[in-house]
C-alpha cells in the first residue's frame, strides 16, 4: 500500500506506507537531510522519525532557517538536556515539568538537599555541555499506563508518576529516551541532542510550588535560554543586561517617580515627580481624542453584579474582579465584618468600562444619524491579579485605561477604523515609537455568531488596513470569541516587542446590552461595538516609556525640564529671577543654591535625569546670559537667558501642539 505525500511546492509522490520522515528527506538530499531536525506534518510539528500512514503534506524544518518551529525545539531540548545533566551531578534529584516560554525555557526540581543556587549554574551549564557533545539520538516509545507508572515508581520520581496520573485516559503516553536517560514527553524532539547546539545559557534560579498550589512541595526551578546561534544568544544577553539596567521598577525608586507596597498590592503610589509624566501623558491623549471627535465620559467604579452577568463577564471573568456585598460592615468586634447567611446584592469593581458605556448610549433613543459615537474615559480600573503575577507597573490591579468605545453601522466600520490607526501611529510617532507591526487576529477555532458574519468583519478590518497603506500580518485563530480584533506590536529602543494598542470588533455586547439604533428605514438594528486603546493603560505605558528611554524623557515629559544651578552665593538672587521667569512662561523648573561646588550638583541632577541645567555665576548675573548644560553632553554653551528660554519653551511643547503651532504657520 501506499501514501501521497504533497511537498510546500505543491508537487506530490507515493511512498509506501510506514515511510517516515527521515526517509523521505534522505531521499531527496543529503544535503538538505542533514540540516532538518523535524517535520510539519499535515501542519502539526512532529518528529522526523514518524511513520506515516496516510496521505498528507510534509514540510521538512532545518536548523538554519532560524524559524519559530526551530528556536523552540531547540528550547524544549536543551530543557531536557538541561534535566539529564542535574540527574547525572545529583542523582537523587526528582524531574518534574521542564516548558518552552517567552525568550527560553525552565525545568523545576525536587533536590532534598535543597534548592539549587545561582552559583551552581556554571557547572550544570558544563555538564549540559557535555551531554550535547555525546550527541545521544531522541527515540520515542509509547508505554502503557502502568508501564510508565511502575518505572517512575521505581526510580523514585513521585512527582512524574502524579503527572502519568493526570494524562486523559484517551491520549497515549510517549517516553522519549536521549541515550541512556528517559522524561515523559509530549514531544516532538529533534533527532539528537546535538542539535541543540551550545548557544545556550542559565540565567536564573527561583522557587516554585508544585502545579502551583501553595500547599503543595517547594520546588527549585531553573531558568534558561538557547538560541540556533552564538551571535543570536549574545546579541539576547546583551539586550537582558541592557532591560536590567533600565527596569522601570529601579528607575521608579532612583528618580524618585514612584512606589509599590505590600499593604496595597498592585497598586501605584505616584510621587510628584512621576506624576508630572502621568498627568503629561492623560493630557496629551486627552487634547489628541478631543481633536479627534471623541466625548469623554466618567462612569461608576463600582457596579452592580446584573450588568456583569448580562454582558457575559461574571460567568468567564469573575476570578478576576474584586466583588464587594451591598451590606453595611458589622462594627461589633466579635463580629464577622460581612453577615455570611445575609441576602444581599453583590457589586464588583470595573475591570473594564464596556458595560458602563453601553448605559450611557442606551440613555435615549439613538438615530443612525447620530453614528459614529466615540465615547472615551480615563476609566480608573481593577482586575485581581495573582500577586505572583504582578510586575511593576507593567502588571498591576489597579490602572487607568486610555479606553474608548466607537458605537457605529456596520457601514462605518472600514472608515472608523483607518481613523484609529492614522490617530494611534501619530501618537507612537510622538512617543519616539516608529516601528509598529499590527497583526490581524481571525477567526477561531470556537466562536460566535455566523461564518458570513466574521467574513464580513475580517474583510472590513482588512480593508481598513490596507487603506491605510500599513503593512500588517495575519494571526490565524487568535481573535476573539466575538470577533476578529487588531494587535499594535511597538518595539522599544532594545529591540523588544510589546502588545499595546488594540481594536476589537464586538457584536455581542450590544446584543446582550441592547444597543440599538433607529435606522434609515425606521427599524431598530442594533450598534456595532469598536473597544479600541492606544496606550493601554497609562501605567503600563509610562513603564514601557522609563524603559525605552532610559529615565531620559523627552523634554515635554521630564518631571524636572530645567535646573537652574548657582557657582557662587552672589549669583542666588539672579538664579531666583529666572527661575521665576522659567515658571511663568510653563516650564517646570527647580534651583540648586546649595553651597555645594558645581560639579557636584552638574553631577547629581544628571543621576536625576534633568535634561538641562542653567549655570550661573557672578559674570552670568551681571550680563543677564546662562550657561547651558544639556544631559549627556560634555561641555557648555553660552547664552542670553531670553534666547535659551525661548529655545526651551519650544522643545518642552507637547508634540501635538507643536504640530498644531506648525500647521497654524503653514
Amino acid at each position: 500500500m501506499s501514501i501521497k505525500v504533497t511537498f510546500p511546492d505543491g508537487a506530490a509522490r507515493d511512498f509506501p506506507r510506514g515511510t517516515t520522515g527521515t526517509d523521505i528527506v534522505e531521499g531527496i538530499s543529503k544535503s538538505l537531510a542533514k540540516k532538518t531536525v523535524a517535520m510539519r506534518w499535515n501542519g502539526v510539528l512532529s518528529d522526523l522519525s514518524d511513520s506515516l500512514d496516510a496521505d498528507g503534506r510534509i514540510e521538512f524544518v532545518t536548523r538554519d532557517s532560524g524559524s519559530k518551529d526551530v528556536v523552540d525545539l531547540i528550547r524544549h531540548d536543551a530543557a531536557h538536556v538541561l534535566a539529564e545533566a542535574v540527574q547525572e551531578l545529583w542523582p537523587d534529584t526528582q524531574v518534574t515539568i521542564g516548558p518552552v516560554i517567552e525568550n527560553g525555557f525552565y525545568y523545576d526540581f525536587y533536590r532534598p538537599a535543597g534548592p539549587f543556587t545561582e552559583e551552581e549554574l556554571p557547572v550544570i551549564e558544563k555538564k549540559m555541555s557535555e551531554i550535547i557533545d555525546r550527541g545521544a539520538a531522541f527515540s520515542k516509545e509509547v508505554w502503557s499506563r502502568d508501564q510508565a507508572k511502575n518505572w517512575f515508581e521505581t526510580k523514585g520520581e513521585a512527582f512524574k508518576v502524579e503527572l502519568v496520573d493526570a494524562i486523559p485516559a484517551d491520549q497515549s503516553i510517549k517516553m522519549y529516551a536521549q541515550g541512556q536517560w528517559k522524561d515523559l514527553c509530549r514531544g516532538p524532539h529533534m533527532r539528537t541532542v546535538k542539535d541543540v547546539g551550545q548557544a545556550f545559557k542559565l540565567t536564573k534560579v527561583a522557587g516554585a510550588y508544585w502545579r502551583g498550589d501553595s500547599n503543595r512541595q517547594v520546588l527549585s526551578r531553573i531558568y534558561g535560554t538557547a538560541f540556533p546561534s552564538k551571535d543570536q544568544l549574545d546579541a539576547y544577553l546583551t539586550m537582558i543586561e541592557e532591560a536590567e539596567k533600565r527596569d522601570h521598577r529601579k528607575l521608579g525608586r532612583d528618580l524618585d517617580l514612584f512606589h509599590f507596597q505590600e499593604e496595597a498590592q498592585g497598586s501605584v503610589f505616584w510621587h510628584p515627580r512621576g506624576f508630572v509624566i502621568y498627568n503629561q501623558m492623560e493630557a496629551y491623549i486627552r487634547r489628541r481624542l478631543n481633536a479627534s471627535g471623541y466625548v469623554e465620559v466618567k462612569t461608576p467604579q463600582l457596579m452592580h453584579a446584573k450588568f456583569w452577568e448580562q454582558s457575559g463577564h461574571w460567568g468567564k471573568y469573575r476570578e478576576n474582579m474584586f466583588v464587594v456585598p451591598d451590606q453595611v460592615p458589622n462594627t461589633e468586634d466579635d463580629q464577622p465584618i460581612f453577615e455570611v447567611d445575609a441576602v444581599g446584592d453583590l457589586l464588583a469593581l470595573k475591570p473594564m468600562n464596556c458595560p458602563a458605556h453601553v448605559q450611557i448610549f442606551n440613555q435615549g433613543i439613538k438615530s443612525y444619524r447620530d453614528l459614529p459615537l466615540r465615547m472615551a474615559e480615563f476609566g480608573c480600573c481593577h482586575r485581581n491579579e495573582a500577586h505572583g503575577a504582578l510586575h511593576g507597573l507593567m502588571r498591576v490591579r489597579q490602572m487607568t485605561q486610555d479606553d474608548a468605545h466607537i458605537f457605529c453601522r456596520e457601514d462605518q466600520i472600514q472608515s472608523e477604523t483607518e481613523h484609529f490607526v492614522h490617530l494611534l501611529y501619530s501618537v507612537y510617532g510622538h512617543m519616539g515609537f516608529e516601528n509598529v507591526v499590527i497583526k490581524l487576529a481571525t477567526r477561531p477555532e470556537k466562536f460566535g455568531g455566523t461564518i458570513e458574519r466574521w467574513d464580513a468583519a475580517e474583510k472590513a478590518l482588512g480593508d481598513a488596513l490596507r487603506a491605510t497603506g500599513y503593512d500588517f500580518e495575519i494571526a490565524e485563530g487568535e481573535g476573539a470569541f466575538y470577533a476578529p480584533k487588531l494587535e499594535f506590536h511597538l518595539r522599544d529602543a532594545i529591540g523588544r516587542s510589546w502588545q499595546v494598542g488594540t481594536l476589537q470588533l464586538d457584536y455581542v455586547l450590544p446584543e446582550r446590552l441592547d444597543a440599538t439604533y433607529v435606522a434609515e428605514d425606521g427599524s431598530r438594528k442594533y450598534a456595532v461595538m469598536l473597544h479600541r486603546a492606544i496606550l493601554g493603560s497609562l501605567e503600563r505605558f509610562i513603564g514601557i516609556l522609563i524603559e525605552n528611554y532610559a529615565g531620559k524623557m523627552p523634554m515635554w515629559l521630564a518631571p524636572t525640564q530645567v535646573v537652574v544651578a548657582t557657582i557662587v552665593s552672589e549669583a542666588d538672587e539672579y538664579a531666583e529671577k529666572l527661575v521665576r521667569q522659567l515658571r511663568q512662561a510653563g516650564i517646570r523648573a527647580e534651583i540648586d543654591a546649595r553651597n555645594e561646588k558645581i560639579n557636584y550638583k552638574v553631577r547629581e541632577h544628571s543621576v536625576q535625569k534633568v535634561p538641562l541645567m542653567f549655570v550661573v555665576g557672578k559674570r552670568e548675573a551681571e550680563e543677564g546670559t546662562v550657561s547651558v548644560r544639556r544631559l549627556g553632553t560634555e561641555g557648555q554653551k553660552v547664552q542670553p537667558f531670553m534666547d535659551a528660554l525661548v529655545s526651551l519653551m519650544a522643545e518642552a511643547t507637547p508634540p501635538d501642539l507643536k504640530d498644531k503651532a506648525q500647521q497654524k504657520v503653514a
